[in-house]
């Protein structure tokens, strides 16, 4: 066969795996500012100075070089990257800024998503849009729908769970 047919947006196989392979390791690998910054360096993600990147946190596996990560940033445990949908498109991450644990980055094609610079992402956060320089986001906080009649270890079904619930009345403010 030919090397053409081995590649995908303009990359060999060899080249494809080995980002896959660099990308495991800099996941699960101690050193967040030392070890996993070079594996994804060799990746391809641009990044800058002093960056803390935590447990499994997962930069873009088809676009790593779609991503840059400015000086001093904080990137928590589980946070995910996600530099295309439907094709390729930009994460920048602007210095001094904090991704709080399990967020989610994700940039649509031919967009760029910027995380401004001293920005801070809250714990849980989905972005889907540019967050302004030295902002504070997070998600609302969790709040209670309904009473529980049936727990789900104890349900028959999911029909018979759902059909126990007992919706609270919402508090006017």
């Amino acid at each position: 066969m030919e090397e053409a047919e081995f590649k995908v947006h303009g990359k060999s196989l060899f080249s494809r795996i080995g980002n896959r392979v660099f990308h495991l390791l800099a996941r699960f690998l101690p050193g967040s500012k030392t070890t996993r910054p070079f594996f994804h360096r060799l990746r391809g993600v641009k990044i800058g100075k002093d960056v803390f990147i935590g447990d499994d946190v997962y930069l873009d596996n088809e676009f790593p070089e779609a991503i840059e990560i400015g000086d001093n940033v904080q990137m928590s445990i589980r946070t995910i990257v996600v530099a295309h949908t439907r094709g390729a498109g930009r994460v920048i991450i602007g210095k001094d800024a904090f991704i709080g644990p399990n967020s989610v980055l994700v940039c649509g094609a031919g967009r760029t998503l910027r995380i401004g610079e001293g920005a801070v992402v809250g714990a849980g956060s989905i972005i889907t849009k540019s967050v302004p320089p030295r902002i504070y986001v997070a998600p609302p906080p969790v709040e209670a729908l309904a009473k529980v009649t049936v727990p789900i270890p104890l349900a028959n079904s999911m029909e018979h769970f759902w059909s126990g619930l007992v919706l609270l009345e919402k508090k006017k403010s």
